[in-house]
């Protein structure tokens, strides 16, 4: 598996960060609606309709790992009202009624996984990433392409890089390594700054999602803390 490291002075700062990282082959495709079960399709709907029907939808808005992450935004320096976790403003475009993103299979799962888990969850194309990557606070002048994005100003973003430089973070992934229907090797990553007990029904989720909606096999599952 690849090495997945947690930067000194990020641990410093978020002593509680953990990180549940998941490797596998998949295969990627279009959002499906006939699959085993429910399908991935009817899981998204199921998904949206649960916060639709919420008494107070803006509730899930101050979960304990909403949070944590928020609080983990701060201690690195980027504030998190304006550079939200991915999970976060996930569950921001629910509660507006804009329902979930259909991308392709792989990224739908990790979305959903996000969406339950309420935690940030960064994937990567294995093909696209070059050597071991670190989770660390973005530096001055460090920017990226996010995925459907302007450059994103990553200083002081909690954010991934490998040896090529920042690739990914909690809250926008680069166009560089991120998933297609091209891709066949996977790593999903998810951040919690709240410590490691809310990672392991995380991991088994994504675990079971990507073996029955998007082939997966060969998984290898860990946590780094």
């Amino acid at each position: 598996m690849i090495e997945v490291r947690i930067a000194a002075e990020l641990r410093a700062k978020c002593p509680k960060a953990a990180l549940g990282c998941i490797e596998a082959t998949i295969q990627a495709g279009a959002t499906p609606s006939n699959l085993e079960g429910a399908g991935l399709e009817e899981a998204l709907r199921a998904c949206e309709e649960r916060i639709a029907r919420l008494p107070e939808p803006r509730a899930v808005l101050e979960a304990s790992a909403i949070v944590a992450t928020r609080a983990g935004y701060k201690a690195l320096g980027k504030d998190p009202a304006r550079y939200r976790g991915s999970a976060e403003a996930l569950l921001r475009r629910l509660i507006a009624g804009k329902g979930m993103p259909r991308i392709n299979n792989v990224v739908d799962v990790i979305n959903l996984v996000s969406v339950e888990s309420r935690l940030p969850i960064g994937l990567y194309d294995l093909a696209h990433v070059e050597g071991a990557i670190e989770f660390r606070a973005g530096r001055a002048g460090e920017t990226y392409k996010g995925i459907g994005k302007y450059d994103l100003n990553l200083e002081s973003l909690p954010l991934f890089a490998d040896a090529k430089g920042p690739h990914g973070s909690a809250t926008s992934d680069s166009e560089r390594t991120m998933v297609t229907e091209a891709t066949t090797r996977v790593l999903a990553i998810i951040v919690s700054f709240g410590g490691t007990s809310a990672l392991d029904g995380a991991i088994q989720s994504m675990t079971e999602l990507l073996t029955r909606y998007a082939g997966g096999r060969q998984i290898d599952c860990r946590i780094v803390s």
